[in-house]
């Protein structure tokens, strides 16, 4: 089968890599992808974005199957589009992908069945917004209700900042239309976890949970980025809490759709906190989060494509889903400055005897040379039988990555390592 999965980072080269050890694909096409991933899948540079372009192309070569991998294209309505012209996809439709695309829309599903969450309020004057936050506990958190690139959410420790970001999303709408409404919410306190999870809209199965690390600089110090290291599972989801979550928070969402006529299939991702009053969810994510997924999908042992297919199918409880009782580490090697002003465009080289994954994210290709072209460049992924030998060993390989300009963290995992301590 000709399969087509769309996007163009680390995420999305985790995919390919999981699919090309599936027997039933022939040829593997990443849209637009990037230099990287050249050596995995025939790249195609069509914008994530240009549905029409895309479905023109899947036209053309005729493919069997896509997977659509970023938010922008699900909350727009790519599936839909594929669907349309008979190709069936892994991921929500335009429907289900709200639980993403408005965050107003996810708390009010959540407070309608119950479902843990911080307490919130929703504005769409800014007048009132700034007369909340007169009085607001503090910190508290304000967010755009739209996609902001991840960069939607301000967690505002004084007054000051709370209207300074109430002023910036509403009025001076730095995020365009996605700042039209806010909501601004209480500040949860307690170790975050993040748990992918298969859905064919009736049933849910969740994936290894992982632990992600947001800040650029060592000890959650710096800037908030893309992400800068992840590990899996996460040792602060212990049997009782994810017996909690499945009963309180993933079940009873992928209920929650269905009843609002908006069965979810796909993956869905939960944003949780560990709460002193137990579980509660932060954010729902309609797809794989990046970079949890350079960590979770190496641990998986069955075939992702069949999963894929069983979600899109509706047979997701007669799937065979299997993840191995080792972990995994991913360090993100990023261009020195990033978040904010970096170079790039400087060659990669990996040594031959190189014992972990490359991922791909910021990538180009001129000739026969890979080149840095973004922030964050790549990601060395490692699994082992336990955390302690994935987190050094993943670091290790590192070593055998080289580019100019090159920024690591140096404690992807360790706050995990204390916690199993």
């Amino acid at each position: 089968m000709k399969v087509a999965v769309i996007g163009s980072g680390g995420r999305e080269h985790t995919i390919i890599k999981k699919l090309k050890e599936s027997k039933k694909i022939s040829k593997l096409y990443a849209i637009p992808g990037n230099g990287g991933m050249a050596e995995d899948a025939q790249l195609v540079p069509i914008p994530v974005t240009d549905i029409n372009k895309i479905c023109e192309f899947a036209k053309e070569v005729k493919i069997d199957y896509a997977v659509v991998a970023p938010d922008d294209p699900l909350v727009a309505g790519m599936v839909d589009a594929l669907n349309e012209i008979g190709v069936p996809c892994f991921g929500p439709d335009k429907k289900a992908a709200i639980i993403e695309g408005s965050k107003v829309f996810s708390k009010d599903l959540m407070k309608k069945y119950g479902i843990p969450t911080a307490a919130y309020g929703v504005y769409s004057n800014m007048e009132d917004a700034l007369a909340y936050v007169e009085t607001a506990p503090l910190p508290t958190v304000v967010k755009a209700d739209g996609l902001a690139l991840g960069k939607g959410v301000i967690i505002a420790e004084t007054r000051e900042q709370a209207k300074e970001a109430v002023i910036s999303i509403m009025g001076d709408k730095v995020f365009g239309a996605s700042g039209n409404q806010i909501v601004i919410e209480e500040f949860l306190t307690g170790p975050e976890v993040s748990v992918l999870a298969f859905s064919d809209g009736k049933t849910l199965i969740p994936m290894v949970s992982a632990m992600d690390h947001k800040r650029a600089k060592d000890n959650d110090k710096g800037l908030n980025t893309g992400g800068m290291g992840t590990i899996a599972p996460n040792p602060y989801y212990t049997s009782d809490v994810a017996k909690t979550c499945m009963d309180e928070i993933f079940i009873p969402t992928i209920r929650a759709m269905e009843k609002e006529g908006r069965p979810f299939k796909g993956c869905l991702f939960f944003g949780l906190m560990i709460t002193p009053n137990g579980p509660k969810v932060i954010e729902y994510n309609c797809r794989f989060g990046d970079p949890e997924t350079q960590v979770v999908l190496p641990l998986l042992k069955s075939d992702l494509f069949e999963i894929m297919q069983a979600c899109t199918n509706g047979t997701l409880h007669q799937a065979e889903v299997e993840f191995s009782n080792g972990a995994a580490c991913c360090v993100v090697m990023a261009s020195e400055g990033y978040p904010q002003k970096y170079e790039s465009g400087f060659p990669i080289t990996v040594d031959s005897d190189i014992e972990a994954t490359v991922i791909y994210a910021g990538a180009k290709k001129e000739g026969d040379t890979v080149l840095s072209a973004g922030g964050r460049v790549l990601g060395v992924s490692a699994t082992a039988p336990d955390l302690k030998a994935a987190i050094e060993k993943a670091y290790k390989e590192t070593e055998k990555v080289h580019f100019k300009n090159a920024y690591k963290r140096n404690d992807i995992g360790a706050r995990a390592l204390k916690a199993l301590d």
